[in-house]
């Protein structure tokens, strides 16, 4: 999953800033076990610190930690980076998010910086803010801010909300329902209904007296299966969840790895649940109706996609790329004979935009009373084009130029809220409705601005001839005559593209500060479409870090940067990126920060989430599969007498989707290996997972570490920046 983390580096030192004197690492014996896997012999040194449980293992894993907060705790202005931070970050305006039209309302995730989690609100049918009512405060169950909102879904007509809640980023949600008055909680919690694995849904029936959900087997099976075998049931208001009806589940084809997206509640009868082979964008669909069994409308030969929206008479608008890995629309009519392999085309594939991929990740379309919504992706910014229902009279919305369109929201009387932002200017959310665009008041401010700043778009040549663009954001006028720190970003993988969205606190510091923000749009994410995506996953993942790593060269020849001054981020597939290139490409940068990252792909699939994966990496049980992987995974290329750069590494205690051993085995391996005196450090957080539903403070206190690595080994005063 895309880890997005604004960071930033401040001004430039004239002179090298005293640093606390690093300690030496502490060292983990290596073992002697080797694999014979298809004819290879596969070395692995570190798999004693596979065993977190081990007390060896939480020894060692504790004096890394210890040693990597006393550096990072020592470093000059440390104290005044944290406060500096904190204070923008606090002054920033509340955010709206993942904004859901239902009965006179509409529902909203409110983030209010001046707390530890986001909460649920309600908003009138202006969206106006100052109706904005709480139903839901996580913080007033947890001041802490170690419980957090996985996912929320309203009923019908408003008057009752279900919420998957969990607690310090493990993402292992429990089921509430509540009454939207009163706010109080209505039911029986229901465990086992989210996990990083697959994640979570739910649909309501039409009169909002009872709802589909998903629900894993949790202790019902054994630990090695809780976490797979995802399947929905159907549950009563008033009745006793352990006896809710399965509806959908591995008999009736819901493969092991199957996850579960279920759309519903904008009035049809029936619920439409689509599930998704892994992670790798193969999919099924089924209709669900709230009184019999479930019906297959799509099979994996349709190449339809999640995203998939079923409206209130029954019509389901979903998009294929059979023969089209751009994109088409399909409309599919009530009673659905024939499937998606009968379903008309309404709106072609375009051949300069590609639909964005829907599931976790975003919005495809967007259906209301009387238009449809698509939301398309040209090489990173995204575009909107409205059509009526029959995919008549398009009309392309005027967006800024470079911009993202991250959610669409349709809305009962036709029009549609839509939030925007660029890399310099925050998020808003505009209203369509019968062919006029308005602002409306949901709108972020920060406590800086990027007016002295432009974007530009280059594009570097990768390995094998293709041409990858890059977003580059500094300050006008910049001189590019090499001298400049630049922070390189990407990700390359699921399809997920990289659209812009308004840089953070300190972006906006490194950026006056001298330095300058990159981010790729790598193959392996969908920027191009589906192709983009497959000539980055599975046998040619190799080209993703080819292109992350000519993107970098681009930069540094044109002058925008040098090699010591080129510094990598990238978290969890991105913090395979950060691997892959540390590990091929040692000079090129600086200094790396790598959060949650996977480095062993030939173990990634020993645990459940790497299970997943195997529909987007590959699985070392096939020959070929094992060949490609064993050829780019980072653990397996770490070579002794090598200077590696400086390399932050981070883990969360409670990460479902990447396991912490990922971390502790390649810095083991790095740290052994390394010629060079440059860091490379563990840090670990006890509260935290993959990084989604961590608290505020969690946030803060990782960014200020962040920030201070970067400015320590890119040269960076952080005194002077934080004044």
């Amino acid at each position: 999953m895309r880890l997005t983390l604004a960071l930033a580096s401040l001004s430039v030192s004239t002179a090298a800033i005293a640093a606390p004197q690093l300690s030496p690492p502490p060292l983990f014996p290596p073992g002697n076990t080797v694999d014979l896997m298809h004819g290879t012999q596969v070395a692995d040194p570190y798999r004693a610190l596979e065993n977190g449980s081990d007390p060896k293992v939480q020894a060692w894993a504790a004096a890394e930690n210890a040693r990597t907060r006393a550096y990072l705790d020592a470093l000059p202005g440390r104290a005044a980076v944290a406060a500096k931070l904190s204070a923008l970050t606090h002054a920033k305006s509340p955010s709206d998010r993942d904004l859901i039209a239902r009965g006179d309302k509409i529902f909203e995730l409110y983030d209010d910086p001046a707390k530890q989690q986001p909460a649920l609100a309600s908003l009138d049918a202006q969206a106006d803010p100052g109706s904005r009512k709480l139903v839901l405060d996580p913080n007033a169950l947890d001041a802490k801010g170690r419980i957090e909102i996985d996912w929320y879904v309203p009923s019908p007509d408003g008057t009752r909300v279900a919420v998957s809640l969990s607690r310090n980023g493990s993402e292992d949600g429990t089921l509430h329902v509540y009454d939207v008055a009163s706010g109080h909680e209505i039911e029986a919690p229901i465990p086992n209904v989210q996990y990083p694995t697959a994640g979570g849904s739910l649909a309501w029936t039409k009169d909002g007296k009872g709802f589909w959900y998903t629900r894993y087997p949790g202790d019902n099976a054994p630990e090695s299966e809780r976490h797979f075998h995802q399947a929905i049931y159907f549950h009563n208001i008033g009745s006793d969840a352990a006896r809710d009806p399965l509806v959908l589940g591995a008999q009736q084809g819901v493969p092991r790895t199957g996850e579960i997206f279920l759309d519903g509640s904008r009035g049809s009868e029936d619920a439409l649940a689509s599930v998704q082979l892994g992670d790798g964008g193969q999919w099924q669909h089924w209709i669900l109706p709230p009184n019999g069994s479930a019906r297959q409308i799509g099979t994996y030969a349709d190449h339809v996609i999640g995203g998939a929206v079923l409206t209130a008479d029954g019509t389901i608008y979903a998009v294929s790329r059979l023969d089209a890995p751009m994109g088409k629309v399909l409309r599919l009519d009530a009673p659905y004979a024939g499937g998606f392999a009968k379903a008309r085309v309404i709106v072609p594939a375009q051949t300069d935009a590609a639909i964005i991929d829907g599931g976790e990740f975003g919005t495809p379309l967007a259906v209301s009373p009387n238009r449809l919504f698509v939301n398309r992706v040209a090489g990173g910014p995204n575009e909107v084009t409205v059509y009526d229902h029959a995919g008549q009279g398009p009309e392309k919305l005027a967006l800024p130029p470079v911009s993202g369109v991250s959610e669409i929201d349709a809305l009962p009387t036709g029009g549609a809220l839509m939030d925007i932002s660029t890399y310099l200017q925050p998020r808003y959310f505009v209203r369509w409705d019968q062919g006029r665009v308005t602002r409306t008041k949901l709108t972020e401010t920060a406590p800086y601005d990027f007016s002295d700043c432009e974007v530009r778009r280059i594009f570097a040549t990768s390995k094998d001839g293709t041409k990858v663009p890059v977003s580059v954001v500094m300050r006008k006028g910049t001189r590019l005559d090499g001298s400049h720190p630049l922070l390189l970003t990407g990700y390359g993988g699921f399809g997920i593209s990289s659209s812009p969205s308004h840089l953070g606190s300190m972006d906006w510091l490194w950026i006056k500060g001298g330095g300058i923000f990159a981010e790729a749009n790598i193959r392996g994410g969908g920027e191009y479409g589906e192709a983009w995506h497959q000539q980055g996953m599975l046998l040619h993942k190799q080209n993703v870090f080819d292109d992350f790593a000519a993107s970098a060269d681009a930069l540094i020849s044109l002058g925008y940067t040098n090699h010591d001054k080129l510094a990598l981020i990238g978290g969890s597939n991105g913090g395979l990126l950060m691997g892959a290139t540390i590990t091929q490409h040692p000079s090129l940068a600086r200094a790396v920060v790598s959060l949650v990252g996977i480095y062993d792909m030939v173990r990634l699939e020993t645990d459940p989430n790497g299970a997943f994966n195997t529909t987007e990496y590959g699985t070392v049980k096939n020959p070929a599969d094992f060949a490609a992987i064993y050829a780019y995974s980072p653990y397996h290329h770490v070579r002794k007498g090598t200077p590696y750069p400086a390399v932050l590494f981070t883990e969360g205690l409670n990460d479902g989707r990447v396991n912490p051993m990922q971390s502790r085995k390649f810095v083991a391996a790095l740290q052994a290996a390394t010629s060079s005196t440059r860091p490379i450090l563990l840090r670990i957080s006890k509260g935290a997972g993959h990084g989604i539903g961590s608290s505020l403070s969690e946030q803060i206190g990782l960014r200020t570490d962040i920030v201070m690595f970067l400015f320590d080994q890119i040269g960076m005063d952080a005194k002077a920046a934080a004044s």
